[in-house]
């Protein structure tokens, strides 16, 4: 089942790029995000999500995986970007424990969606299946407030609660108020949970961040993550348990900004140069053909043709249409040139000027060529 996730508006305004934040287990995602979130808001518009049953979700009543949470996670994202103006736009994640998971997740099922991803204190593997079947039955008979001991052991790193004892609290108070079934179903997915094998498959930038003080996920559990993706990178912080970005707001905050802002611009703009030259349809059919072969390939292509070539500031795009309409008829690339010829009429050419480009070719790259581009021409228009 894809649970149905609220979006939670935590920051910054909506003329900003957007960053999704997930919650810990046993979390809201306000009560662990807010202070992140703050310091956040100059660089970006901050969108949380809930876990079904946690702080404002709602409950959930049927089995979920990993996956079904990384889907329910996208359409609610979707949303936002719809609302925005930006349908099937990109966005930078960062997520804490089962947040960082479903990051993972979202890499894997929907790996041109996300530009860059934090992880913070979580794993491919979080724990044993033995281990969260024992403490969903547990919750089912206890209660959440059954949890609310041992978290404050496993959350914190030694004098946080002192330091910052309303912080810590409302984290508790988020535990004992949230729903035991879906909490328990949150656990039973976790014991299904093992991305191991396929961390490699992941190409966008992963910066994972640790705790020293972290026992459910210690510095070895991201490590192993940012030494699998290809793109990955770790940071390991003193004085920091299992909650990062409640403990650490401004180290997580800023170690956010630098990781997204210097890997996920080039990509950004390129999708979207790629979309309002070629339109949503072809890119979206492009997208859903992404596989292992040529997922290097697709990004390769976003962040360097569209998003460096295609900005340049030397041309105007009509003019860059003309040069690769030249170039695909000279090269004989006539499926390229049926999608190329409709992007040239977005671009500003009208028909007579395509023609005249057209006949330029027939006499500098030869009149067979030509014909076949003028018989690729006439479905176009005719369409």
């Amino acid at each position: 089942m894809t649970p149905r996730i609220t979006p939670v508006e935590l920051a910054g305004d909506r003329s900003k790029p957007i960053l999704v934040v997930g919650p810990s287990l046993g979390t809201s995602v306000t009560a662990l995000w807010s202070a992140a979130a703050a310091l956040l808001a100059d660089s970006f518009h901050v969108i949380g999500w809930e876990l079904p049953g946690h702080g404002h979700g709602a409950p959930a009543t049927e089995a979920f995986s990993m996956a079904d949470l990384a889907a329910g996670v996208l359409a609610s994202v979707d949303g936002v970007l719809t609302d925005r103006g930006e349908r099937h736009g990109t966005f930078a994640y960062a997520g804490d424990s089962v947040g960082g998971a479903v990051g993972l997740q979202l890499l894997l099922d929907a790996p041109t969606r996300v530009s860059a991803a934090v992880l913070t204190n979580t794993g491919a593997k979080i724990g044993e299946p033995d281990g969260w079947n024992d403490r969903a039955e547990t919750v089912r008979s206890a209660g959440t407030a059954s949890q609310i001991a041992g978290s404050t052991q496993r959350w914190f790193a030694p004098g946080f609660l002192e330091r910052e004892p309303e912080r810590g609290g409302a984290l508790l108070h988020s535990l004992r108020d949230a729903d035991a079934e879906s909490y328990a179903l949150t656990c039973d997915a976790l014991a299904a949970l093992d991305l191991r094998g396929r961390l490699a498959e992941i190409a966008a930038p992963v910066l994972a961040v640790a705790g020293v003080d972290d026992s459910p996920t210690p510095p070895s559990s991201l490590e192993e993550i940012a030494v699998g993706v290809r793109h990955g990178r770790l940071v390991v912080l003193d004085g920091v348990g299992h909650l990062a970005p409640a403990e650490a707001p401004h180290a997580v905050a800023s170690l956010i900004t630098s990781h997204v802002s210097g890997s996920d611009q080039a990509y950004s703009t390129g999708m979207d140069v790629r979309r309002q030259v070629l339109g949503d349809a072809h890119v979206d059919r492009a997208t859903v053909a992404i596989t292992d072969v040529n997922r290097d390939f697709q990004d390769l292509i976003t962040r360097y043709a569209w998003g460096d070539i295609w900005t340049r500031p030397g041309l105007a795009r009509r003019d860059r249409s003309i040069a690769v309409l030249t170039a695909l008829v000279a090269g004989r690339h006539f499926e390229e040139l049926e999608f190329h010829l409709r992007a040239a009429q977005t671009n500003g050419l009208s028909k007579e000027e395509i023609i005249e480009v057209l006949l330029q070719t027939s006499i500098y790259v030869g009149v067979p060529a030509a014909n076949s581009a003028f018989a690729v021409a006439s479905r176009v228009f005719s369409d």
